[in-house]
């Protein structure tokens, strides 16, 4: 891998992870434009890994404090638990959170079934193309939803449930992770900022869990000396991108501009498909 390449898979994995357009989708394109897909030994796989593990990053630097409120509700619900005093209609904000983030992420447990499909997926251009369309009109949706309901702190915790749901359909590459998970927060109900905020924070244990998944390639395919520096760099890249994406889809979706982002999807896919077929 080249240095130029490090920094445009950093760009696109840190821009599109977080705004609506699909990480994984413009990834996928990518590395079947670059023939990186069937590189020999999956070398790439490391890569891969260490562009999740710098988005996660840069969530946790933005969401810092309610990270940091998350960790201390999980402590605090087992505390509780064990001195068997946990009532769910009485949560503070933290603990709430953590629970909120619980059942946003069960729905993803069963996806570990088809994750060799979803891969399979991700050499299909044409099939990519066509799901960054469906991510388009889902995108379009959104904007036309309510926003003005109720926030997490005054939300049921099962009402995470419906973003998590969503969030099945965003490990599919094309299909926007953020942008899925946000839209299923306000059918949910939540007011548009913390749908954003939700969607976001769901994404730590989301990010985390596939990292783990991929850790027994990780370490038997470590990575290529020749590729540590690329590899750094568009980590590096990847992070510093990641923040900067975050803050603005935080205004963006403030100001239901999701529509600029349904065109560009929409586009992307048609010329995807289009470029599949005649190549």
């Amino acid at each position: 891998m080249s240095i130029f390449e490090g920094i445009l898979y950093g760009l696109l994995q840190g821009i599109a992870e977080f705004l609506p357009i699909s990480s994984s989708g413009h990834l996928a394109l990518a590395q079947n434009l670059f023939g990186a897909a069937n590189t020999e030994g999956n070398e790439y796989l490391a890569f891969n890994v260490l562009l999740h593990l710098a988005t996660l990053a840069a969530v946790c630097t933005v969401y810092r404090k309610d990270v940091w409120l998350v960790i201390k509700g999980f402590f605090s619900l087992l505390f509780k638990l064990f001195k068997r005093k946990l009532n769910l209609k009485k949560l503070d904000y933290g603990e709430k959170l953590c629970v909120m983030l619980v059942f946003a992420t069960l729905p993803l447990v069963p996806a570990i079934l088809v994750k060799d499909w979803l891969e399979a997926v991700s050499s299909v251009s044409w099939a990519i193309g066509l799901l960054l369309i469906i991510n388009g009109l889902v995108l379009f949706i959104s904007d036309k939803l309510a926003s003005n309901k109720f926030s997490v702190a005054k939300a049921n915790p099962v009402k995470a449930f419906y973003p998590g749901v969503a969030q099945v359909f965003g490990l599919l590459p094309g299909i926007s992770r953020s942008g899925i998970t946000i839209t299923g927060s306000l059918l949910g109900g939540f007011n548009r900022k913390d749908a954003v905020k939700l969607s976001f924070l769901m994404s730590i244990p989301a990010i985390l869990g596939a990292s783990i998944l991929e850790l027994p390639d990780f370490f038997k395919n470590g990575i290529p000396a020749e590729n540590a520096l690329p590899f750094v760099i568009g980590a590096a890249v990847a992070a510093v991108s990641g923040f900067g994406a975050i803050k603005l889809l935080q205004y963006i979706a403030k100001n239901k501009g999701f529509s600029y982002f349904s065109l560009y999807c929409i586009a992307v896919g048609i010329f995807a498909i289009i470029a599949d077929v005649i190549i």
